[in-house]
């Protein structure tokens, strides 16, 4: 691994032993959403995100962060760490080890380092210059995705269908319709998986930077592709589609066009 790379695990282990106390058991949280919807924010989402903050401070002073919880410092920076301390923090709320640490690290643009570290189950999935690795118990397993040119072949993912709302519904009822089987509920980890070689696709709408900058160098490190539902670069559209084939890639976005 790369110096920086190395450090971005570092933070994910530190996130882990700073969130991980909190589940399962007593913790205060709070709706961000107006009245009527639901955002939830724990305090492990606030104290993991702090806890990642000072290490970057301590190590990196000259780097920037962008963060759900607490927000951007010097995001014009060269190097931009991209944080979601808990991405599913409803499964978290529920008990439920499919949350995960999300850091990214940006340069000059683009992600180019993506840790998704899953505290409860001990995993931390890294995807950077250097390749893709699940690192668990001081044991490294090299990760790639697998070949699935054919949509109709495809099991694919999605955190909650009902998330989607008018014509990026029906794109993805179109889309689950032209696939083998579809799995929900999962938030990031879904991604892991796709890098992993277990799921073939991934497709969301309104996410965050700090939702997706850590998936795009995991997935593409493994040897899939990370896109926009229009095929560019992903961006503030917040619509993403990841594939561990590339295969898929034209297939799927045919299926999800116009929305």
């Amino acid at each position: 691994m790369t110096e920086l790379e190395s450090f971005a695990v570092e933070l994910s282990q530190e996130a882990a032993r700073t969130a991980l106390p909190f589940f399962r058991g007593d913790f205060t949280q709070e709706n961000k959403a107006g009245p009527g919807a639901f955002d939830p924010v724990t305090e492990a989402d606030r104290a993991a995100e702090a806890a990642i903050r000072r290490l970057i401070a301590e190590r990196y002073p000259h780097h920037g962060v962008i963060g759900e919880e607490y927000g951007e410092d010097r995001p014009d920076a060269e190097h931009v760490w991209i944080l979601d301390p808990i991405d599913g923090t409803r499964a978290f709320i529920a008990g439920l080890p499919l949350w995960t640490t999300l850091i990214a690290l940006r340069r000059e643009g683009r992600p180019t380092i993506g840790a998704v570290g899953q505290p409860y189950l001990g995993e931390v999935f890294l995807g950077g210059p250097s390749g893709a690795r699940m690192l668990r118990n001081g044991t490294e397993t090299p990760l790639k995705t697998r070949a699935c040119p054919a949509l109709s072949d495809a099991l694919i993912a999605t955190t909650d269908a009902d998330i989607f709302v008018g014509a990026d519904r029906e794109a993805w009822t179109r889309l689950r319709a032209a696939t083998r089987l579809a799995r929900f509920g999962c938030d990031a980890y879904a991604y892991a998986m796709v890098a992993a070689g277990r799921i073939d696709l991934v497709a969301e709408s309104e996410l965050k930077v700090w939702d997706w900058s850590a998936l795009w160098p995991l997935v593409e490190a493994a040897g899939g592709r990370v896109t926009g539902w229009d095929g560019r670069s992903p961006d503030g559209d917040g619509r993403i589609l990841a594939v561990g084939d590339p295969a898929l890639t034209d297939q799927a976005l045919a299926v999800l066009k116009g929305a």
